[in-house]
């Protein structure tokens, strides 16, 4: 009997051992879901996205564009503390066009490809508007349908382009990163298993409110911006990003989107750049679509993209097409953000942009957006005032 019962557990470690080496690479992806976060490892991941997630690269043709360097800014009272709040590991700071300050912090370095988080949310209101300009998508009152016709009888059945630009698509999806259930969460598992993200948007059948009503900030309405563009042009986003947006602004190193296990990228939040990278974004978009005398996106559509237009409540901040604004913002000043302390700010008065890495686990925490607006505000207005 002990021989048989000996047997049967030898036959279930093999059985297990088996299980473990051909799901190898998903459990392994799933622990860096489940510690991606993490205080030890947080810095260190943010920059090798693509050791832990399925990745694709995209292609950019021609040489990187150089940025002028003088390094010659002052930081601001208080700055030691803002680096240390945040946990910023690298800030980039132009003044109209050129590098004024620069800084790489906790082990990081110049050339290391940064996670955008939502920042990538931007990256891809820049490639629509090319791809409206193109005509490949008639107008912003269709249907997402009409290009993503598997989204049929899904939750943006009746959504438009325009409502999902502006976050205003009524679709239920719960962004509690704390809660293991929500949905925010259970996307990153499709992520980490190698799923399809465009069949876990399609599961999505749940509304709060009619399009268009009300806005309210949903992660995954960027996704379907993804599936719009993807079926408006029978292209995936890397060529189209690569071909029309990186390529033309002289993009360095060698940027790429994790991806789903179809291959299809992580466009609502899985670009990865460098942070000088990241600046070439805003100062194209400090000179409404042109950088260095090239025009890339059409210059109405850097205009109006940047423009509060969605439903906010009054006193928090304001919403574009994917585009923030803040909630006293000055014409002509906008960023983009992204968890855990990336962002992209623009201030075109000052000629001032700032573009902002970090492993800031501490994100969430009431007036931490503001705490690094009221910074940069700082550093743009230092810059603007040294000129008179």
């Amino acid at each position: 009997m002990w021989k048989t019962i000996l047997r049967g557990l030898a036959g279930l470690v093999l059985i297990a051992v088996a299980l473990g080496v051909w799901k190898r690479e998903e459990l392994v992806r799933l622990n860096a879901v489940n510690t991606l976060f993490s205080e030890e490892k947080i810095v260190h991941n943010f920059s090798h996205m693509a050791d832990l997630f399925h990745s694709k690269p995209i292609e950019i043709s021609g040489t990187p564009t150089p940025l002028l360097s003088s390094q010659d800014m002052t930081p601001p009272q208080g700055w030691e503390e803002w680096l240390n709040r945040r946990s910023v590991t690298a800030i980039v700071v132009l003044k109209d066009g050129d590098i004024h300050y620069e800084s790489y912090y906790q082990g990081t370095g110049q050339n290391d490809p940064r996670i955008s988080w939502s920042v990538a949310k931007s990256y891809l209101s820049a490639l629509f508007g090319v791809v409206l300009a193109n005509g490949d998508i008639a107008s912003l009152e269709d249907t997402v349908t009409t290009y993503a016709p598997s989204l049929k009888g899904s939750a943006y059945e009746n959504a438009t382009i325009l409502n999902v630009l502006q976050m205003s698509s009524g679709v239920t999806f719960d962004e509690d990163y704390l809660d293991f259930w929500s949905d925010i969460n259970k996307m990153g598992r499709v992520l980490a298993l190698g799923g399809s993200m465009d069949g876990f948007a399609a599961g999505l059948t749940e509304t709060f409110e009619a399009p268009g009503a009300q806005w309210k900030y949903v992660s995954i309405d960027t996704h379907i911006l993804g599936m719009v563009l993807r079926g408006a042009t029978g292209r995936d986003i890397p060529d189209l990003l690569g071909e029309y947006v990186l390529g033309p602004l002289g993009t360095y190193g060698a940027p790429h989107y994790v991806t789903d296990g179809d291959g299809v990228s992580f466009v609502l939040g899985g670009l990865n750049l460098t942070t000088r990278d990241y600046a070439r974004m805003g100062e194209m978009f400090r000179n409404d679509g042109a950088f260095q005398g090239r025009q890339i996106i059409p210059a109405d559509w850097a205009v109006q993209s940047t423009t509060p237009s969605a439903k906010t409540k009054p006193g928090n901040l304001k919403y574009g097409y994917q585009w923030w604004m803040p909630a006293d913002a000055q014409p002509g000043e906008f960023l983009a953000r992204g968890i855990y302390g990336q962002y992209v700010y623009v201030n075109k008065e000052a000629g001032v942009v700032i573009a902002v890495n970090a492993a800031d686990r501490a994100f969430r925490e009431e007036g931490a957006n503001e705490d690094s607006i009221t910074m940069f505000r700082k550093i743009a207005t230092h810059l603007k005032e040294r000129e008179s």
